[in-house]
């Protein structure tokens, strides 16, 4: 049975019931005070009419009531059936939406027109699962196009480094060795990057207590020798800043800010700030330095997928253009918040809010 064949019966069946009901109230609270025999009356008193008894308006009362039982029932079926059809409108609506989504088209939304009720709230709800499927969908087909096009840059270097050394015998073998060996080192950096994104963005991991400070003096010790080199200056400070999260991956979170303030900042006297903040609520890990000047639209695309600035691509240090999307999906995975930004005097300030892990967490 539909559920309009369902909603229909129950319609018509609460109508009989409720004329049953009305109709037992008659006799209950009329016929049963009318005589069931005949009386002797004093003509005096009742010049005209017949006096009624129980038995005569029974026969009169009975089909009367079958009668209107029976159109209570014809009544209640057709203006069920309808009532149904309209109430479950917006349901075949849905039910529409769900099979074209299902078909692949996830550009199609419901937009339930009328009053705010319980099937606008869900065709609303399904319109914003919709459009996030639609905007998780298509980042998902950049990143496969993206990724393929930075592992096949270099497959390709490494098959003409090979095909040079078959051709030419005789070229200096340890030149080609220590072009193949970065060449490898780099695709290696991108499959482990490839793979710590899709494990954050699964939440496959173990939740602990992490301490954010401490993870901030480690990157920062860590990283400390690239600093010297490029003469950058690191200052770090804060209070206890204590998660639930994974350890690995947030430790993976500070290294990579701290590193890219590191590389992206001025060429001599750069200055990297990491600060750890606790408040009632959450914590808040900072990591600002000096460099070029940056636009808000130019910071809002720092965080996208293989998105790299202008010096990442000409110094040692190139990275694989994933290091703040994974401090994006990271912090999205711990339930935080990432901002970016830019400084009045150059460089960027980076702020992920964590919520702060409590006691009662088991």
């Amino acid at each position: 049975m539909s559920v309009r064949l369902k909603l229909t019966l129950s319609y018509a069946g609460f109508l009989m019931i409720a004329g049953v009901l009305l109709l037992a109230a008659v006799w209950v609270f009329l016929l049963r005070y009318v005589p069931d025999r005949a009386m002797l009356k004093n003509p005096d008193d009742r010049p005209d009419g017949v006096f009624p008894i129980r038995s005569v308006l029974l026969d009169v009362f009975a089909p009367r009531a079958a009668a209107v039982l029976a159109f209570l029932l014809v009544f209640g079926l057709v203006g069920g059936w309808i009532l149904a059809g309209r109430m479950l409108a917006p349901l075949t609506r849905i039910t529409d939406a769900t099979r074209t989504a299902t078909k692949g088209s996830l550009s199609h939304r419901i937009r339930l027109p009328g009053r705010k009720d319980e099937f606008r709230e869900l065709a609303d709800a399904f319109d914003a699962m919709l459009a996030r499927l639609e905007a998780h969908v298509a980042e998902q087909q950049r990143f496969a196009a993206n990724a393929s096009h930075e592992l096949r840059t270099p497959l390709a270097v490494s098959k003409a480094l090979l095909d040079v050394a078959r051709a030419d015998p005789n070229r200096d073998a340890d030149e080609v060795i220590d072009r193949l060996h970065a060449v490898n080192t780099r695709a290696i950096d991108l499959t482990e990057a490839l793979l710590l994104l899709s494990h954050a963005d699964q939440r496959s991991f173990t939740r602990e207590d992490v301490d954010l400070s401490l993870l901030a003096e480690e990157a920062t010790e860590t990283l400390l020798p690239l600093a010297e080199k490029r003469g950058v200056t690191v200052e770090t400070s804060g209070d206890i800043a204590p998660v639930l999260g994974s350890h690995a991956l947030l430790l993976q979170l500070t290294t990579n800010l701290v590193h890219n303030a590191i590389v992206h900042n001025l060429p001599e006297q750069g200055t990297v700030w990491v600060d750890t903040r606790a408040r009632p609520d959450t914590v808040v890990l900072t990591v600002e330095n000096t460099g070029e000047k940056l636009t808000p639209q130019q910071a809002s695309t720092l965080t996208e997928r293989f998105q790299r600035g202008t010096e990442r691509v000409h110094t040692d240090h190139a990275g694989v253009g994933l290091g703040l999307a994974i401090v994006k999906t990271i912090t999205h995975a711990h339930d935080g918040t990432l901002t970016l930004t830019p400084r009045s005097d150059g460089g960027i300030r980076i702020a992920v809010e964590l919520p702060a892990a409590t006691s009662d967490v088991s």
